[in-house]
């Protein structure tokens, strides 16, 4: 009959053992403790919770209640932009070291990201007109418009405006550097022209690139790695379109046709970007199968 492991036992260890590490065989697994018996380190400390917490300052006095929720959406935005940017950085890296696989699980990622922050919008317009309009002036001149890390995440996919940086004046000199360094860098297009090329496929013009990807798409069995990467590419370029076509209908609802905060004529100039697309030649292609 096997014997029961006393009450004193812990499994692999003999009774009475205080070593951290015990043996199995001729291995030795340490283990680690993950009480929080002499812990150094707290959730709150490792998250920086008294800073993040803090960091939701309001302008109405007396506080609007809608103000928070306000921040507190705009804060969420910013935070999954320098996620997206993470992510977006690796692909393009991964794609010029060949590792196509990693930058479809990456931009698998990305998309997936994007579908949270279409449906965060929802949140948004929880907070009605009437609410919005107690501490909207106290807005003024501040923009969303004059988020860095949106921009930044247009030119890493592609949509480079160099005239960004001249028309607006409210950006920080650093914020300025990385978006220039944006428009310098290689982006997401480039990673997957590589690739293309890479391939031993023709991706000197853009006709030649065109020629290639209705290659690619007739034979999958092929190039099964690079329509997929493609096809991943084109899921980051959709969620991003369903996103402005989203949030120009959440800002129609809330402030009609009034201008933007920051100087620009509001819903029209939202609509008037609608019609972005990342990569246009992936669009394209659909009308050359």
């Amino acid at each position: 009959m096997t014997k029961e492991p006393s009450a004193d036992s812990v499994v692999g260890c003999p009774a009475g053992r205080t070593s951290d590490s015990a043996d199995f065989g001729s291995e030795t697994v340490t283990s680690h403790h993950f009480g929080e018996e002499g812990a150094k380190l707290t959730y709150g400390s490792y998250l920086r919770l008294e800073q993040l917490l803090s960091a939701q300052v309001l302008e109405s006095d007396p506080p609007a209640h809608d103000e928070l929720l306000f921040i507190t959406i705009h804060q969420v935005y910013e935070l999954w932009f320098k996620q997206l940017l993470h992510e977006v950085d690796a692909a393009t890296e991964a794609m010029f070291a060949g590792r196509l696989w990693w930058a479809k699980h990456l931009l698998k990622r990305v998309a997936v990201i994007e579908d949270v922050l279409i449906r965060q919008i929802a949140v948004l317009e929880t907070m009605t007109p009437q609410d919005f309009l107690v501490f909207r002036e106290l807005l003024s001149p501040a923009s969303g418009f004059q988020s860095a890390q949106f921009r930044e995440l247009e030119f890493a996919s592609g949509a480079k405006d160099p005239t960004y940086i001249k028309r607006f004046r409210g950006l920080t000199e650093a914020e300025q550097e990385r978006l220039a360094r944006r428009l310098e860098a290689p982006g997401l297009w480039d990673g997957f022209v590589h690739a293309v090329s890479s391939s031993g496929l023709s991706a000197g013009t853009e006709e030649e690139l065109l020629a290639s990807l209705v290659v690619v798409a007739r034979d999958r069995d092929k190039y099964g790695e690079l329509w997929e990467l493609a096809e991943a590419l084109l899921d980051h370029d959709e969620a991003a379109a369903l996103w402005r076509a989203r949030h120009v209908t959440m800002v129609e609802r809330q402030i009609g046709t009034k201008s933007g905060t920051g100087g620009s004529t509001g819903a029209p100039y939202l609509r008037s970007r609608l019609g972005l697309h990342y990569f246009p030649l992936l669009w394209e292609l659909r009308s050359s199968l």
